[in-house]
Order: C-alpha cells, then sequence, then structure tokens
C-alpha cells in the first residue's frame, strides 16, 4: 500500500510539472504560428496536467481505511477518477473537432516556423518518458490510474509525432493544420474511448475468466478430503482489495463446527494463493 501511494504521488508530480512547462511551450508555439493542431496538442497536454491532480487526489481518497459509510474502504475512487479523465478527454477531442471543421472551411494556411519544431520534439521525448514512468509504476504496483495516466501520455506524444510528420508538409498545403488538427482530436477521442470503456466495465462488474474460477476451485480443494463442489463464485472489486464470496456443498449430517473449520480453511487458501478476502456459504450436498 506504502509503495503504491509513493509512486501514485511521484507521478504525479512529474506530470503536473512536466505538462505545465510543455503547455507553455506549446501554447506559446501555436500562437506565434497560427497553429490550430499545436494549440490543440497544448490544450492535450494541459489535460494532463488536470488529470495528474485527479489521480492525486483520487489516491489520497483512495488510501482511506474503511468507516461505516464506506465498509468495504474507498479503493473504487481510483476508478471514479480515470473516468473523470476519460470524459475530459473526450470533451477535449470535440471542441477541437468542431474546430479543425471550421477552420478546414476558411481554407486558411499555416507556415511552420522553426519554434514549432522545437517545441513538437522536444514534446515527444519528454512525454513518451513520462509514459514509461508511468507504465512502469502501474505494473510495479498494479494500478488502473497510474495505466490510464500513462496511454494519456502516450497519446499526447503520439499526436505530437502526427503533428512533425505533418509539418515536413505543412507549407505546401494550405489544408495540413486542420487535417493534423481533426487527426489530433481523434487520438485523444481513441484514448478517451480506451480508458472509460474498461473503467465503466470495471465498475458494472464482469464475470472472472474460466481460468482463474478452475485455479480458484482447485485452490480451495486441496484444503479438504470432502468434495466441495465450489460454486457461485462472485468476485468484486473495490480498488485497493477484491472480496470473493462462493458456496460449497458440504453433508447435511456434518457438525457445523466441522463445517465452519473447513470453510474456514477454504478462505485463508484463497487469500493466501490470491489475496482475496472471501466468504463462504455452505449449503447441504443434497441441494
Amino acid at each position: 500500500m506504502e509503495d503504491k501511494s509513493k509512486y501514485i504521488v511521484t507521478e504525479g508530480w512529474i506530470s503536473i510539472i512536466g505538462n505545465t512547462m510543455l503547455f507553455v511551450l506549446k501554447y506559446w508555439a501555436g500562437v506565434i504560428t497560427g497553429s490550430l493542431a499545436l494549440i490543440a496538442d497544448a490544450w492535450h497536454t494541459l489535460s494532463d496536467t488536470i488529470s495528474s491532480v485527479i489521480v492525486l487526489i483520487a489516491g489520497k481518497i483512495s488510501r482511506k481505511p474503511a468507516d461505516d459509510d464506506h465498509p468495504f474502504g474507498h479503493g473504487r475512487a481510483e476508478h471514479i477518477a480515470v473516468i473523470i479523465i476519460g470524459v475530459l478527454l473526450a470533451i477535449i477531442a470535440f471542441d477541437f473537432m468542431v474546430s479543425a471543421i471550421e477552420k478546414f472551411g476558411t481554407k486558411e494556411k499555416t507556415i511552420f516556423g522553426t519554434i514549432a519544431w522545437i517545441a513538437t520534439i522536444v514534446s515527444i521525448v519528454t512525454k513518451e518518458a513520462m509514459a514509461q514512468y508511468a507504465f512502469y509504476a502501474s505494473k510495479k504496483v498494479a494500478s488502473s490510474i497510474l495505466k490510464a495516466d500513462g496511454w494519456h501520455h502516450r497519446s499526447d506524444a503520439l499526436s505530437s509525432i502526427v503533428i512533425l510528420i505533418g509539418m515536413t508538409v505543412g507549407n505546401y498545403f494550405w489544408w495540413t493544420d486542420a487535417v493534423l488538427g481533426f487527426i489530433v482530436a481523434l487520438m485523444i477521442g481513441y484514448a478517451s474511448y480506451e480508458i472509460l470503456s474498461k473503467e465503466i466495465i470495471s465498475l458494472l462488474g464482469e464475470s472472472p475468466k474460466e481460468e482463474l474460477l478452475l485455479s480458484i476451485r482447485e485452490t480451495a480443494q486441496k484444503t479438504s478430503k470432502q468434495p466441495l463442489h465450489l460454486h457461485h463464485i462472485h468476485i468484486h472489486n473495490y480498488g485497493q482489495h477484491s472480496e470473493l464470496s462462493c458456496h460449497i456443498k458440504l453433508p447435511s449430517n456434518m457438525p457445523l463446527n466441522e463445517a465452519h473449520d473447513i470453510c474456514t480453511k477454504v478462505e485463508v487458501a484463497i487469500h493466501e494463493k490470491f489475496g482475496y478476502i472471501s466468504t463462504i456459504h455452505p449449503e447441504p450436498i443434497d441441494w
């Protein structure tokens, strides 16, 4: 838990400082050149700063212990934060799609200068470095919010690459900047879709994979010579921890203390192997 908190805070502050500096650089370059694509890219970068602030706030909330109002803890604050990031990206994508269409209609030509090249190259290198750290941290502590922030950085780096490619022909075709702006908006929109689709499914709940169910049954059965017929398995993810509930079948004449002992052994085995806090419901084998 402490390592997860450390990584979230570190990544959050790196993102806030780095993105704020890149926003200023890219926005300045966009204003000087009159490039919609660069200004869109700058706002995409600023959205990373906002999302990182959300990461820090959500990380702090998710670490709060369980209380009377939240008996399963506050871990799902991370999922809510990721959804906010996804919605923010969708709004930015829509706004710049509209702006790109409007600029395409004006047939306004954009001349990309040296400052535009410098700002774009610096952005690509910096954003990919930030993405790599976020992905590394997310794997170390299994954090979906760090992974989402990493994809946010990666999408910004990719959009800057698109702009860099377009700038090579931008001085020859009047429509280049409008098209680049639209492409960047589409990339931001796709990043939003990727983030939102995964997190919404996670919040709604999804069935465990068959391989996991099989492994849980095998782990439980090793604790007893009595066939357990483990079934009705549900896994509930609460961000910082997961809980499992299931049914087992036992002989109807088995003493209560013996049935309780079997349930306890199963709960301990599942927790040791999978980290799940389990609730086992015994029922008569002839049901």
